[in-house]
């Protein structure tokens, strides 16, 4: 399985740093939104990393869908504390692993 990274070329070129080459840079929401809905659909990703902040500006719909997402799993990172990792981490594996 593959990770996948979408996001500025700012946000991305970390994970391209450390060997991830499924990447996609996007300059528009209408862009991000596209890539996002054929990564759901692609079956050698199981898990899809997103700027929270443009996670943030995806239609309501779309976020609901990569949220309910088991595989792949969507993470969006940020700046910001975020519980939903934890959220993700729990859904993909079955396990808290926090507790």
């Amino acid at each position: 399985m593959e990770i996948a990274v979408v996001g500025t070329s700012e946000f991305t070129l970390g994970f391209q740093l450390a060997g991830i080459s499924h990447v996609h840079n996007a300059s528009s929401d209408e862009e991000v939104s596209g890539i996002l809905r054929g990564l759901l659909n692609e079956k050698e990703v199981g898990i899809v990393v997103v700027d929270s902040e443009i996670l943030a500006r995806m239609p309501e719909r779309l976020r609901m869908r990569l949220s309910d997402s088991i595989s792949p799993t969507v993470l969006g990172i940020g700046t910001e504390e975020d519980t939903s990792l934890r959220e993700n981490i729990r859904k993909a594996i079955g396990v808290d692993l926090w507790k």
